[in-house]
């Protein structure tokens, strides 16, 4: 079996800070280093590891540092990390978006990624004028697009809005075409990023089986970035777990996944001032906004089943029409799978600019093992429709040791979670 990719001694570094700001003293200093004198390129001489959570000293930063690595043909590799780890910087790499600061990439055939949502796509054109214009940046005839179309239109189930401009395609809807096109466009690499969390649950399953076809059926190669441990352990046979932008681990998926939950998940985390770039979905409104998430509970790596969860949600109403909101809750186990869920009724807002959101959960009946949170906050009604206001990802975690408070007797075994369920007895506060 050939290899399909290989990542040679890549790094990538960023500067920090606006880029007009001095660049131009570093531009002229780097080319009379490297082109007058012939000498290394002083700036790769400094940097820092990516740790997006500490203020460091340097203006420059290792995105990527001495990345190594072979796919080796009609493999499913996942990427898994921490946001800010380096895994879409390293497929932007692969898909020729941006190019390494030192080593080499070698990739044989053709790429067909699916990186942000309408990546590729120019709004003002039609999802049909945007397949032909996917399929020729890849490389294909106008013959093989059309061969190929009523496939790619089926699966991606945009039929009726075919001929109508992209922009006022849905999220959901335009990453239901992307992804059809990268996938039915025979491409010899598939890469995938987070962007399948966007589309509804029934997508994202044949999404999964299709690269499952693509993968097994096709031997094509597949490298799949995500946050969600379940997709990645059902479709992926590899693991490569990124960490401050240097590879920390490569083995088998389970053991990746294992050694990602063991080193992430257990970095317990009682209180979240919410940072754009690593909690929150950027392309929602957010009419009214999460500021800060907390666990009230004092001791959040030693909880107990019958003991209540106590939360605290700072929110920022930036829409001063709003008047009323829905309020949602999520809890995932060490797998990223959904094992508890609020959905409140709706709830007044504050005439002020910030308020307090309090939720307490009796009876959760959680087993011991570790998780973490997800929130949104939006509106379901009638005449205005389904549509979230902000939504935070995995931004709080906490334990269950115990069986019971009073006794603080440990399990004697792990017990499995049965499944999503609804959390009925909860009670919410706002201030």
């Amino acid at each position: 079996m050939s290899t399909a990719i290989e990542f040679e001694n890549i790094s990538k570094q960023y500067r920090l800070g606006l880029v007009s700001t001095g660049t131009l003293s570093h531009d002229l200093n780097r080319f009379w280093q490297t082109k007058v004198l012939r000498r290394e390129d002083p700036y790769l001489k400094v940097g820092e590891t990516n740790d997006r959570a500490h203020k460091g000293s340097s203006e420059y930063v290792w995105a990527l540092k001495n990345i190594n690595f072979k796919v080796e043909e009609g493999d499913v590799v996942g990427i898994i990390g921490r946001n800010g780890a380096g895994k879409s910087t390293l497929l932007k790499l692969l898909s020729r978006v941006t190019a390494p600061t030192t080593g080499i990439i070698r990739a044989r055939g053709r790429i067909a990624s699916l990186l942000e949502v309408g990546t590729g796509f120019h709004p003002e054109m039609t999802g049909r004028e945007n397949i032909y214009m996917n399929g020729a940046i890849m490389g294909m005839t106008r013959a093989e697009i059309t061969r190929k179309l009523d496939e790619i239109v089926d699966f991606s189930g945009c039929e009726r809005y075919l001929d109508t401009p992209v922009k006022r395609y849905s999220s959901g809807m335009t990453v239901r075409l992307g992804f059809a096109i990268a996938a039915h466009l025979e491409p010899e690499i598939l890469v995938v990023d987070e962007v399948l969390a966007v589309g509804d649950a029934e997508f994202q399953k044949k999404a999964i089986g299709k690269m499952q076809d693509v993968s097994r059926g096709e031997g094509r190669t597949v490298l799949f970035v995500s946050h969600n441990m379940g997709a990645v352990k059902n479709l992926c046979r590899r693991g490569i777990v990124l960490n401050q932008g240097q590879v920390a681990f490569d083995g088998s998926v389970e053991e990746a996944i294992n050694y990602y939950t063991d080193s992430n998940v257990k970095n317990y985390e009682r209180k979240v001032i919410i940072n754009n770039r690593d909690h929150r979905e950027e392309s929602l409104l957010k009419d009214l906004e999460f500021v800060e998430a907390e666990m009230l509970n004092p001791d959040i790596e030693h909880l107990a089943t019958d003991e209540p969860l106590l939360l605290k949600l700072k929110i920022k109403r930036n829409n001063p029409s709003i008047k009323s909101f829905n309020f949602g809750l999520h809890i995932t186990n060490s797998s990223d799978i959904c094992v508890g869920t609020i959905v409140s009724n709706m709830l007044d807002v504050p005439q002020k600019n910030f308020f307090s959101l309090f939720c307490s959960i009796k009876n959760h009946n959680l087993v011991k093992g570790d998780y973490q949170i997800r929130f949104n906050i939006g509106i379901k009604d009638i005449s205005l429709g389904a549509r979230n206001f902000d939504v935070l990802r995995n931004v709080l975690s906490f334990s269950i040791e115990y069986l019971k408070k009073t006794d603080k007797s440990a399990y004697s075994l792990w017990l499995p979670n049965w499944g999503n369920h609804l959390l009925s007895d909860c009670s919410f506060k706002i201030n």
